[in-house]
């Protein structure tokens, strides 16, 4: 009995209305469903790299400016951080 007991409340997917004919076509329209593209100023681009560092390391992953653009991405379009890569 306790799997009956919220049964109302259960959300199940409901079923595909339409079958898909044309699989070229529908990952595409996916793939362009889910783009965003931005625009930068040279200005930006110029800023967007990151200052040398002074001490010993290497450069740093990031610029100030490439964490704060990130960090407004991400709240505006309630997106994930990328991930650095290694």
């Amino acid at each position: 009995m306790p799997f009956k007991a919220n049964v109302d409340r259960h959300h199940h997917i409901p079923r595909q209305k339409r079958k898909v004919t044309n699989w070229a076509a529908y990952d595409a329209s996916l793939r362009q469903r889910g783009s965003l593209t931005v625009w930068f100023t040279e200005e930006a681009i110029v800023a967007w790299r990151a200052a040398p560092r002074t001490t010993r390391g290497g450069q740093p992953w990031c610029s100030p400016l490439a964490i704060l653009t990130a960090l407004t991405l991400k709240a505006v379009f309630r997106l994930a951080l990328p991930r650095p890569k290694d």
